[in-house]
């Protein structure tokens, strides 16, 4: 069972990105959809969790929230779902699995510790990924809005790296708090501050709701992308560790950028291609211990964790 969801999850994490270039390029404005997209998912899930009697409004007023949703939903996904207006979904994916890489960065510069050879190698191969993925921006089409959407995502993966280091702290602090209510909580907050971001710089017109395409791209993304996925990946995080269900970011983009082609026909260059690859294997490769460690346990199975975003 564990594995099939595992399967399930990252099939859904893949799909998400198509489905977002499919709701925007149906016509749904990238800010609002994206803020009821969270808002939405982030309320039923609260609503189950209280019917549960495992939340409390209480936990609504606290700052972590606020501020955990800042870093994992809004700033993550406003630069996601405003790039991929000028970028193909796969291209995005690849981009977002670089998340890994600045969370690493980010707790070395905190920790002061030194990165081991196989961490710089990766950090390395994965700086040359991203330029590779660069190149057809640069020299094929010389679009700098292609260019400022891949700049974009890498800069929201800084808002998700903060968070991620945050949550830690936060999920430490709320021990008797269903991981699934903290992450209803800080989607509702994310949704909000995207919803407010919409109110200031689009202009909706509620005609995009007439297009099968723009409504069946949010239904999907709040109800499997969001409540479905993420409640799969607690799950997992319960029924194994932490470190096994994040190994979809190595799985996920590649299963983007394959349907992006096949389904959606975006364009798919070799450097593209390569440069998607070299940020995988650079991200496995900073991860290298972490993962030797995962398979010395032989399976997570046999080793559940408490869960830890």
């Amino acid at each position: 069972m564990v594995f099939v969801n595992y399967f399930v999850m990252c099939l859904i994490f893949g799909t998400t990105f198509l489905a977002i270039k499919v709701g925007i390029d149906a016509g749904a404005p990238p800010f609002f959809s994206a803020g009821v997209r969270f808002f939405l998912a982030g309320l039923v899930l609260f609503a189950v969790m209280a019917w549960k009697k495992q939340a409390s409004l209480s936990i609504l007023l606290r700052k972590e929230m606020a501020i955990t949703g800042i870093c994992l939903t809004y700033g993550v996904f406003a630069t996601l779902y405003w790039a991929e207006q000028y970028l193909s979904s796969g291209i995005a994916a690849v981009l977002s699995a670089t998340a890994p890489l600045m969370v690493m960065l980010l707790q070395t510069g905190l920790s002061r510790q030194k990165l081991s050879a196989s961490s710089w190698a990766g950090c390395l191969i994965g700086f040359v990924g991203v330029v590779l993925l660069l190149l057809p921006g640069l020299t094929f089409s010389i679009s700098m809005l292609w260019v400022a959407g891949c700049v974009a995502v890498l800069f929201g993966q800084l808002f998700y790296a903060a968070g991620a280091v945050y949550s830690r702290h936060v999920s430490q602090q709320f021990k008797e708090v269903s991981p699934i209510t903290l992450n209803a909580a800080q989607m509702m907050y994310g949704g909000i501050l995207l919803l407010l971001t919409s109110a200031f710089t689009e202009q909706v017109h509620m005609e995009f709701l007439l297009s099968s395409q723009s409504v069946f791209a949010l239904l999907y993304l709040t109800f499997v992308g969001s409540m479905m996925g993420h409640t799969i990946f607690y799950w997992l995080v319960a029924k194994t560790n932490p470190l096994f269900p994040s190994t979809w970011l190595y799985i996920s983009p590649l299963i983007a950028l394959a349907l992006g082609v096949a389904l959606y026909q975006e364009p798919l260059y070799w450097s593209s291609l390569a440069g998607g690859i070299a940020i995988i294997v650079g991200i496995v490769m900073i991860n290298l211990k972490t993962l030797r460690e995962l398979v010395a346990k032989k399976t997570p199975l046999q080793h559940a964790e408490s869960p830890t975003k």
